[in-house]
């Protein structure tokens, strides 16, 4: 126990001088160019001391939890007894792996579903935009993107397909839908890249991408087994801009169908 604690101690000193930056970039604006007094300065001191505590305690559950169950389901569903073959074949078959493909994908949806930044926004979303963009539209078309994006990233791994290539097709797809799509939309789209890539998705996703990179023959964790996050990133655009591509097009329709 006592050795626990002075593990998190050491684990709080290690956050305490990583968000000192921030606490300084504040109060020196607000001290030095704003200049005016904080507004209740309780209030901030006692949240701060509570988001600090989080962060160390998330910290050490992504330790003890979440990134060795990353990399344990990545290895357990690339044994050969779960793919079926007697041996490791000299050549990685993509097709054994749809097992590998399911997951990733239903583990960026429901990462993304979980995550507290998208429900945030999402929120933010329809408030702002007087109920015309919904929270739950929005929050299933970001997490439909990032399955999307796991499954074309493990698919990436497993196959050894070059990285730049799937990211550049990716990009094109956004440009030319950014010509069609609502101009209500594209900013928010934009943004939900970086909406998805957060407390809950990283760690996860990482540790997939390391687990599997590792586990499948061939592959070198430093060079396949990261990029996933960039697909994490990516998709939900695509996703999010489609979204209002469609939800514009059923617009028109009914408006035709009721003239």
């Amino acid at each position: 126990m006592l050795e626990w604690l002075l593990h998190i101690m050491l684990k709080l000193q290690e956050v305490c001088i990583n968000i000192l930056p921030i606490a300084f970039v504040i109060i020196g604006f607000q001290s030095l160019v704003i200049r005016k007094a904080l507004v209740y300065p309780k209030k901030i001191l006692v949240g701060f001391i509570f988001v600090l505590v989080g962060i160390v305690f998330f910290l050490e559950g992504l330790e003890l939890a979440l990134f060795p169950l990353g990399s344990l389901m990545a290895t357990q569903l690339t044994t050969p007894e779960f793919l079926g073959i007697t041996a490791l074949l000299p050549m990685v078959v993509w097709q054994n792996y749809y097992w590998v493909y399911l997951f990733a994908a239903s583990l960026g949806f429901a990462t993304a579903l979980a995550e507290p930044t998208l429900l945030a926004i999402a929120i933010k979303v329809e408030h702002t935009s007087g109920g015309v963009i919904r929270a739950w539209g929005f929050r299933i078309s970001v997490a439909i993107g990032v399955a999307i994006g796991l499954a074309l990233g493990t698919f990436r791994i497993v196959t050894g397909f070059d990285l730049y290539l799937l990211i550049i097709l990716g990009y094109i797809i956004v440009i030319i839908q950014t010509l069609f799509a609502p101009k209500l939309i594209i900013a928010l789209a934009y943004d939900s890249g970086s909406i998805t890539t957060s407390m809950v998705t990283v760690p996860l996703v990482t540790s997939l991408g390391l687990g599997l990179a590792e586990s499948v023959p061939g592959r070198a964790p430093l060079i396949d087994g990261f990029g996933l996050i960039a697909f994490a990133s990516l998709y939900p655009i695509i996703t999010v801009l489609a979204y209002a591509q469609i939800a514009q097009w059923l617009g028109k329709r009914s408006l035709l169908s009721n003239t």
